[in-house]
Parts: C-alpha cells; structure tokens; sequence
C-alpha cells in the first residue's frame, strides 16, 4: 500500500503541525468573498464581540476604585476619623456584576451568530462539492485517489469550520482585550506599564525557541502516525497472506520500529509543549514582582492609589493571555487558509461541458452507433487509439475483445463522453455524440461492470436505482428476468433485506445478477457489459450469461470480454490490439482466418484442457 492511500485513510488529525498555504492572501480572501453573503450577521457579530469584551475589560478597573474605597475605610477607622463605607462599596461591586452579566450576554450573542455562520459556510461548502462532484470529467476522477477527493468533502471542509468558528472570533477579541487593556495600563501608570512590556520580548523569544524544537518532532510524530495507521490498516486487511506467508514476525519487527520511533517523537514533542507554560508562568511572575516593587514606591509616594495597582495586576493577567491566543490563531488561519486552498482548488476545476449551443434530442433514437476513424490519447502527444472504424447496428451484440492495454474500455468511455474524441467522430443514428447534452446522452447507456456497486439499503431499494420511479412489481419482474428472484425469496426479509457490509450471504456472483436485474428495469437503449463475468465461477458464470441474454434481448450490446467462451453467439467481434482494431467478424469468421482471434481462443481452450 502506498504511502499516499495510509494518509489518505488513516491519518491522524490533532497532532500535526500547522500546514502552511500556498498562497494565503490569496486563499483567505477567496474565503471571505465566498462568506460575503453573511457579511450582516458578520457585522452583528463584530459589534457583540467588541462589546462584551469592553464590558470586561472595564471591570478590573471599577473593582479597583472597591479596594480603594475599603483600604481608605480601614486607614480612616484606625486614626478614629471615620469608618469602611460599605454603601458604596456595594454600589460599586453591584455595577460592576452588571458590567460582567451585560459582558457574558453579548458573549453568548455573539457565539451563537459566529455558530450560525460557520455552519451556514460548511453547508453550503459541502452541497456546492457535492454539486461540483457531477460536473467534473472522468480524468480528473482517474489521476487522482478516491482518499484525496474524500478529504476535501470531510477533513478539509471540516478544519473550515473549525477555524473559522474559533479563529474569527478569537482574532476580534483577542485584539480588543490587547487594545483595550493597554489603554487602561497606560491610564494607570505609564511606568508600571513599561515594566510590564518588558516581559513580551522575553517571552516572545522563548515562544520561539521551543517552537522551533517542538515543530520537527511534531513533523516526525504525525509522519510515524500514519505509517503505523497505514501498517494496522494493512496488516488487518491482509492479514490471511500474513499468514500464508508466515511473516507474522517480519510484520511485528516492522510495527514495533515504527511504534518505537512514534513513542519518542511524540514524547519530545509534548515534553517540548509541556515546557512551555512553566517557563512562560516564571517569566510572567518576573514581570509581577517588578511591577509590585514599582507599585509600591508610587502608591507609598501618593502617585497612585492601592486599588489601581490590583487593577494592574489582573491587567497584566489579561494582557499576555490575548498575545498567546493571537500566536494560536495565527496557527488556526494558516490551517483555514491551507484547508480552504486545497476546496477552492476543487471547486474552481475545469467542468464537463455538458451542454451544446443546440443540442440534438434523443427522442425517437435507436441503437445505430458508428465508430469513423477514431483517434485518442489520454495525453493529446500519446495517442493510442490511431484508427478506430466499426459500424453496429441496432439490436446487434458487439464483442470486443484484445489482450490487457488494447483499448477496449477506452472505446466505451468515449462512447459515453467520459473523454471526448481527438480525431475522427462517434456517432448515434447519424448524429454526432458531442452534439448531445452529456446527461441526455448517458441516458441510453446502461451498464454492468465487473466491480458491483450495492448501496446500503434494501434489496428493492438497490434494484429500483435503475429507474427510481419504478413500480414494486416491475421491480420483481426485473429481478425474475435476472434469474435472481427465487435467491431474493430466500432471504430474511426477502426484497426488504438489507444490503451491508455485514451481509456475508451474499456472493460476488449473486451481486453480479442484482446489477442486471437494475439494468434490466434501466431499460436503456444501448447496454455495455465490462468483464460482468470475469470473477465468477464457470457455473454462476452461466446463470449470468442467461440473465445477461435476457437483458440484451433487442438492444444494442457491447460486451468487453476476456473468456471469449461468452461471446461465441456475438453478431461482431471487434479484435483490439494496440489501439486498433486488427480483426472483426463473428466467431466462426475469425477462427477461419487463423488469425490473432484463432490464436486468443486457442489459447484459452488450452488451458481449460489443461
């Protein structure tokens, strides 16, 4: 398994290091443009946040004229000049829980907003990926793995909510509290407050050497993270070739290692992390011990008066902590900001180009296609279909056939517009297949690969995907033509069974004849059949045939086949072989000519006989 498939999968999440974007400017006011819709409730939110935060800032300095008001009481009381005058004090400690009750009000307002709108985004992030999903080509599907399409719907758009939840309102009030609690220091005593910075690039030093130690180690945790995921993966998937093979102790040596090498990254880097608070509490009560030395020369001097200087320290308290919570959301918008790279990319590749000026109808067509010198290449200077010519006619079963490479699927994915011709034209009773909507064209192909595809749902559920408007009874009738209706009946539940992960009883073959039978209720007007039978034994494989017989009955038909038994009764054979078709005619034709037909079938008689 690749490294690229480990990630994909099980790639742990909460421990990486921040990932950086490309372009962040960029990235971020892609963003915000997309969030403009909510630019009201943006708005709203900005005010409730700047508010409550003021409310909050402003009440150490209320309680500081409470402190001052007793300690006057108490010097009063002793020189028997007056006493503690509780009234006000009270008053004081009233307005100033209203201040806080009013602050955590807005609070509450505001997070409720910031929720609505982070959610909002993400929904309408995923419903536009989803949307985006049924436009894009098939290439961009075939060059990239389905893990990587998968985070961007999940991983990524989740991390968007995440951040922008918890960073938007974190940056306004982490910038305010920062504001506003200098401006309140400054109010105090511009000395004390002098002091009190002193302590920032100090701090902002150390912040930066343990980052710089810690950051490595968390590289290397996340990267044993996943290869220990992708080994468990692995391992549990496989783990009957382990046995086989008897490397059950190769694959022990191989997960302890990695284990081992998890084990030490991961504690250096949380030792490093852990480092941090202890170290960033000394240097903070550094800064308290010169601030109560300057505070008690200027209070004892009159400068300022006992209250002011608690007022200060629970300032300096406010005012380191939105320094770290900025340095957090930094780390928060580089995260959003990658996140957001990588679903606008998505979101902004090239589409299909479903839709003609004038596209022509597919009312009234039948089944009539025509391959004219076809040429094609998945990269337009590699091509390797150089010369396709075939002419099928309605109702006819056409058998293509060619050793491994030779083009045969490649033939279908043109004929559904998965790719688009490089030279020459397909055509559908006469008319050109690019001048068709795709979805319209799409609409006369049903197929039957050889990888089934049952959804979680019932029996009925998953044959009725073939037309969703389909009756219970047409349903039945579909599932007797494909000679799977007695097995259906023997199930619990019957046509109401649940199809899962865990339904056990179910073969590969009897999944095979469930997808006819959705095919058969398709009723489409031309049908391809990729390899339907290639990984069933040789008795399902004619109960498969059989129901495949009554599918193709007056449709055009193309069969991909690599046990030519199964195509002996094809009106034409259609022999591929680098691109091009070296040989067509129907079975006996081609065996009578002695030519690369005669030589794959008598290979493969052989080795039956063998």
């Amino acid at each position: 398994m690749s490294q690229q498939r480990r990630r994909g999968h099980m790639g742990g999440r909460g421990m990486q290091p921040t990932e950086k974007a490309k372009d962040f400017k960029g990235s971020m006011k892609k963003l915000f443009r997309y969030m403009g819709r909510y630019k009201i409730r943006f708005i709203l939110m900005f005010i409730f946040a700047v508010a409550g935060t003021a409310f909050n800032i402003a009440g150490p300095k209320i309680l500081g004229k409470a402190t001052t008001e007793l300690y006057k009481g108490l010097v009063a009381k002793v020189n028997g000049t007056g006493g503690i005058d509780f009234d006000k004090i009270g008053m004081i400690l009233l307005w100033t829980l209203g201040l806080y009750l009013a602050s955590a009000c807005f609070s509450l307002i505001q997070g409720f907003v910031m929720t609505g709108i982070s959610n909002d985004v993400t929904y309408n992030l995923r419903k536009d990926i989803s949307k985006k999903i049924n436009r894009l080509p098939m290439k961009y599907f075939e060059s990239r793995t389905n893990g990587e399409i998968l985070s961007r719907v999940t991983n990524d758009v989740d991390t968007l909510q995440m951040s922008i939840n918890q960073s938007m309102t974190q940056l306004i009030t982490s910038v305010t509290t920062l504001i506003g609690v200098f401006i309140m220091m400054l109010s105090i005593n511009v000395w004390m407050t002098l002091a009190a910075l002193l302590i920032l690039p100090i701090s902002m030093f150390i912040i930066n050497k343990v980052m710089k130690h810690s950051q490595k180690y968390f590289q290397a945790q996340q990267e044993y993270l996943g290869k220990v995921n992708g080994q468990v993966e692995e391992n549990f998937g496989g783990h009957d070739v382990v046995r086989v093979f008897n490397k059950e102790k190769d694959v022990l040596a191989e997960f302890e290692h990695d284990n081992q090498k998890l084990y030490e990254s991961a504690w250096k880097s949380q030792f490093f992390s852990g480092m941090m608070m202890p170290i960033m509490q000394f240097v903070g009560n550094l800064g308290y011990v010169m601030v109560a030395l300057l505070g008690g020369v200027f209070a004892i001097k009159g400068t300022i008066e006992v209250g002011d200087i608690q007022s200060f320290f629970q300032y300096i308290r406010n005012f380191t902590q939105p320094i770290q919570q900025i340095a957090q959301v930094t780390n928060l918008l580089q995260s959003s900001a990658a996140a957001s790279e990588r679903v606008f990319e998505f979101l902004e590749e090239p589409e299909e180009e479903l839709q003609p000026e004038n596209p022509d109808s597919i009312e009234g067509l039948e089944g009539n296609v025509q391959f004219d010198h076809v040429k094609f290449g998945y990269n337009p200077d590699k091509i390797i279909v150089h010369d396709f010519s075939a002419e099928v006619h309605d109702g006819q079963k056409i058998a293509i056939v060619g050793p491994t490479g030779a083009g045969k699927t490649t033939m279908v994915k043109l004929l559904m517009r998965y790719y688009d011709v490089n030279g020459g034209s397909i055509k559908v009773d006469g008319h050109d297949i690019r001048n068709f909507n795709r979805s319209n064209l799409r609409e006369m192909f049903g197929m039957v690969l050889q990888d089934t595809w049952l959804f979680s749902g019932t029996i009925m559920e998953n044959i009725r995907y073939g037309r969703l408007d389909a009756t219970d009874e047409e349903v039945i009738a579909a599932a007797k033509a494909a000679h799977i209706h007695n097995f259906i009946m023997q199930q619990p539940g019957g046509y109401q069974m649940v199809l899962d992960e865990e339904t056990s009883n179910v073969s590969q073959g009897q999944k095979q004849l469930l997808t006819i039978a959705r095919a058969i209720l398709a009723d489409n007007k031309i049908l391809i059949l990729d390899e339907a039978t290639s990984s069933v034994d040789t008795r399902t494989e004619m109960q498969i045939q059989k129901a495949m017989d009554n599918l193709m009955k007056g449709r055009t038909s193309f069969v991909i086949a690599h046990r030519l038994s199964t195509i002996k009764d094809a009106d034409l054979i259609l022999v591929m072989k680098d691109g091009d078709i070296i040989e067509q005619g129907n079975h006996k034709e081609l065996l009578a000519r002695k030519g690369f037909y005669a030589d794959l079938y008598n290979s493969q008689f052989e080795q039956k006989q063998a």
